[in-house]
C-alpha cells in the first residue's frame, strides 16, 4: 500500500512541477524550455518517469491551450476564473482528452489535489465539477464551420492565435495551413552532430551503442536522431566537445554558406552557436568565424561553446548586427544572417512561441531583419556569399524579405544554394531559396536563401 501511495505522491509532484512551469510562462513570460529545465533541475526527487510526465504536461497543455480554453468555456459558468485555477483545469483537460495513458478518474482527482495543494480549497468543487461534467458531456463542445469561418475554425481546432491562422491560410491555403497547424512530431528525438575535428562517425556511433542509446541517421548527412536520450548535455563526451546538439534545419543553414579552410566568416546573429560551430569545424581550425550576438549573456553561450568544442578559430563578440561597422566593409568571404524572426517554423517543439507573437511584433521583426541585411551585406567581399535564414514559415519574413533586399541591392544575385545542400533537398529549391515545412520534411520549418556579391 505504501508503494502505491509513493507512486501517487510522485505523480502529484510531477503535476505540481508542471503547474509551476505553466505559471512561470503565464506570469513571468518565461520560455517554457528554460523554465522547465530550471524546475526539473531543482526537483531532484522526481524519477525519470515523473520527469517525462512533467514534460508531457507542460508542452502538451501549451500546445493545445487555445482549444482547451474553447472546450472549457462550454462548461464554465463564469469564464473569468482565477488564472491559477484555469491552469489546473487546462492540465486536467489535456490529460482527459489528449492523453490516452492517464485514467479519467486519476486526472480529475489529481487536479483536485493540485487545487488544494495551492491553497485554493474553495475551488476544489468547481474543478471537480467542471472536469467530471466534461467527461460526461464532451459532445457539447462544437467548432465553427470551416467553410464559413476557416480562420476561426483553424484557430480553435488547432490552437493558433486567430491572426496567425489567417496568415497561414493566406500564405498556403486552407488545406495546407491545416496540415501545418495539426502536425506533431511522431516521437521524442534529439538531433546531434559529431565534431569530426575530435572524433569520427564510427567512433561516435560506438559511443551511442555503448550508452545503449537508440539512434538512426538523420535526413541530413552527418546528423543522428537519438530517441528519448535524456539530458545529453550532462554526458562526459558532450562536455569533452565530441558532439553538438543541433537541429537538422540549422545544419542546412550552415552548410549553405559553403565555407572553405582559411575563410573569414561572420555569423551575425550567432547564439547559441550551433551554426558557428559547424562553420568553424568545416574550416578545420583555420580561418576565423566572427560570432556576434546582441546580448552579453548570449555571447557567453558562444564563448562556452567554443571552449567546449576546442574551436580556437571562433571570435565571439557582443555586437548589434543592425549597426554597420565601417572597418569591416568588404572584409568577409561569407556572412550568415540567421535573423531574429517569429519562430513559427518551430512551434511543434516550442509551443509557447505561438503566444509571444503578434502582428505588431511581426512588423517590428521584419524591419529589424531588413536593417541587419542592409548592414551585414556590406561586409561581403566581391564574389563572397550572403546567406539569409529564419526559422519562420511566413513569406513576409522570407521570400518577400529577400525580394525587397535584392531590389535595394542589385550587386547581389541568388546563386549556389543547390550544390551546397544534400541532394534530397535540391528539388525543393527555387531561385536559390529553400522553404522547409515540418509536416513535409520532418524537420523544423526553416527558410534559407543564398546570394553572391558580384
Amino acid at each position: 500500500m505504501s508503494e502505491r501511495n509513493n507512486v501517487k505522491n510522485s505523480e502529484l509532484g510531477a503535476r505540481l512541477v508542471a503547474l509551476d512551469v505553466l505559471i512561470d510562462v503565464r506570469e513571468r513570460d518565461a520560455y517554457a524550455s528554460l523554465a522547465l529545465g530550471k524546475r526539473l533541475t531543482a526537483s531532484t526527487a522526481l524519477s525519470p518517469r515523473d520527469r517525462r510526465l512533467t514534460t508531457e504536461l507542460v508542452y502538451g497543455t501549451l500546445e493545445n491551450q487555445i482549444r482547451i480554453d474553447h472546450m472549457l468555456d462550454f462548461f464554465l459558468k463564469e469564464r473569468d476564473v482565477e488564472p491559477l485555477v484555469r491552469d489546473i483545469l487546462r492540465m486536467g483537460v489535456y490529460q482527459l482528452f489528449f492523453l490516452d495513458r492517464v485514467p479519467g478518474s486519476a486526472a480529475v482527482n489529481e487536479a483536485v489535489k493540485l487545487t488544494r495543494s495551492k491553497g485554493r480549497e474553495a475551488y476544489t468543487g468547481l474543478v471537480n465539477g467542471v472536469l467530471r461534467g466534461m467527461t460526461r458531456d464532451i459532445a457539447r463542445v462544437t467548432y465553427p464551420d470551416p467553410s464559413q469561418e476557416p480562420a476561426r475554425f483553424l484557430s480553435l481546432k488547432h490552437s493558433l492565435p486567430l491572426w496567425m491562422a489567417q496568415r497561414f491560410i493566406e500564405a498556403y491555403g486552407f488545406a495546407e495551413a491545416t496540415k501545418i497547424a495539426q502536425y506533431r512530431a511522431s516521437d521524442a528525438t534529439v538531433t546531434v552532430r559529431p565534431n569530426l575535428e575530435r572524433t569520427t562517425a564510427e567512433a561516435f556511433e560506438g559511443y551511442l551503442r555503448r550508452r545503449g542509446l537508440a539512434f538512426a541517421p538523420g535526413i541530413v548527412p552527418g546528423a543522428y536522431r537519438i530517441s528519448r536520450p535524456g539530458d545529453l548535455s550532462r554526458e562526459a563526451e558532450y562536455k569533452r566537445g565530441l558532439f553538438s546538439i543541433q537541429g537538422e534545419s540549422s545544419i542546412l543553414a550552415a552548410l549553405a554558406v559553403g565555407v572553405k579552410p582559411g575563410s573569414t566568416v561572420l555569423d551575425a546573429c550567432a547564439a547559441p552557436g550551433g551554426k558557428t560551430a559547424l562553420l568553424a569545424e568545416s574550416m578545420r581550425g583555420s580561418g576565423r568565424v566572427h560570432a556576434w550576438d546582441l546580448h552579453e549573456h548570449r555571447v557567453e553561450l558562444l564563448r562556452a561553446m567554443a571552449t567546449r568544442l576546442h574551436l580556437d578559430n571562433v571570435r565571439p563578440a557582443q555586437r548589434d548586427a543592425a549597426i554597420f561597422r565601417q572597418e569591416l566593409e568588404g572584409a568577409m568571404d561569407a556572412v550568415l544572417v540567421d535573423a531574429p524572426c517569429s519562430g513559427l517554423g518551430v512551434i511543434t517543439g516550442k509551443p509557447d512561441i505561438k503566444y509571444r507573437q503578434s502582428p505588431e511584433a511581426l512588423a517590428s521583426l521584419i524591419e529589424t531583419q531588413a536593417k541587419i541585411l542592409d548592414a551585414c551585406c556590406r561586409y561581403v567581399k566581391p564574389g563572397g556569399a550572403l546567406v539569409y535564414a529564419t526559422c519562420s514559415i511566413l513569406p513576409e519574413e522570407n521570400g518577400a524579405q529577400i525580394d525587397a533586399f535584392l531590389a535595394r541591392h542589385p550587386e547581389f544575385v541568388p546563386d549556389g544554394l543547390a550544390e551546397r545542400l544534400p541532394e534530397g533537398f535540391r528539388d525543393r529549391i527555387a531561385d536559390n531559396r529553400l522553404q522547409l515545412l515540418a509536416h513535409q520534411d520532418g524537420i523544423d520549418g526553416f527558410f534559407i536563401a543564398r546570394m553572391v556579391r558580384t
